[in-house]
């Protein structure tokens, strides 16, 4: 496997024995945010203790649907949870089409199932990247998408992770984004358990397209942080490792 894209996931949801490798009944796959990378979600790791992987996702490919072939390869159990934030919430969906009979439930942190197609915002992102670089498009694309009320070691913890990102990786993560396709037909179709989760201060996508997903899916139930924005795992991690316990417990 590509060192790069496996450096931040955690391994050791099987058992290696002298007779060969255990499969575990249940991981979760935590599934990041753009600009981020899996350290994102370092305090989502103690959820589920050994059955836990949050991969890199930029050298997966350059279409979403490689990035679900390929996060999916590393996982082992027969039942998976899926965790995504954002861009990985679009993932975490593709996941779900691939693997129906064993993905139980999702998490979809800020992420919407269908894609409006904004070319303007596509080639801004783009050019901002190539032409002013990672830490200005950081401040001008996602550093807005943090609660006003986000604690200072949240916004810190937030800009480390994005600015040691390249600015390349990042931008075949922008495109992945708004390349991906529209997947209502999984939300409204997957049987198990769907928590759509949104900070109350978040606009990508906000609160009102949140609760409208969570009215799609068949088992849909919207949790609205207070005092959040965007990044959830980072600025209000108690909360959100809350709602993954009970997702865990129902799947």
């Amino acid at each position: 496997m590509e060192p790069a894209a496996l450096q931040h996931a955690q391994y050791s949801s099987t058992v290696i024995a002298q007779w060969g490798v255990v499969e575990t009944e249940m991981e979760l796959l935590l599934l990041h945010a753009l600009p981020l990378d899996g350290t994102m979600w370092a305090k989502q790791m103690v959820l589920l203790p050994g059955a836990t992987l949050a991969p890199t996702l930029y050298d997966f490919g350059d279409h979403i649907e490689s990035w679900a072939e390929k996060a999916l390869s590393l996982t082992t159990a027969k039942r998976l949870v899926v965790v995504g934030c954002s861009v990985g919430g679009s993932c975490a969906l593709e996941v779900a089409a691939l693997a129906p009979d064993r993905v139980s439930a999702l998490v979809l942190i800020g992420s919407k199932a269908w894609r409006r197609r904004d070319l303007v915002y596509h080639s801004s992102a783009l050019q901002i990247l190539e032409e002013e670089g990672l830490e200005l498009a950081w401040w001008k694309s996602w550093s807005p998408l943090l609660s006003k009320k986000a604690s200072p070691e949240a916004i810190e913890e937030t800009k480390e992770i994005a600015l040691r990102q390249s600015p390349e990786k990042v931008a075949r993560g922008v495109r992945v984004f708004h390349t991906r396709p529209s997947r209502e037909d999984v939300l409204t179709s997957f049987s198990g358990p769907v928590a759509i989760v949104t900070g109350s201060e978040d606009i990508a996508p906000g609160v009102e397209i949140s609760r409208k997903q969570a009215d799609m899916a068949r088992r849909g139930r919207l949790h609205v942080i207070p005092d959040c924005g965007h990044y959830v795992p980072i600025e209000k991690p108690e909360v959100l490792n809350c709602i993954i316990r009970r997702v865990l417990e129902t799947a």
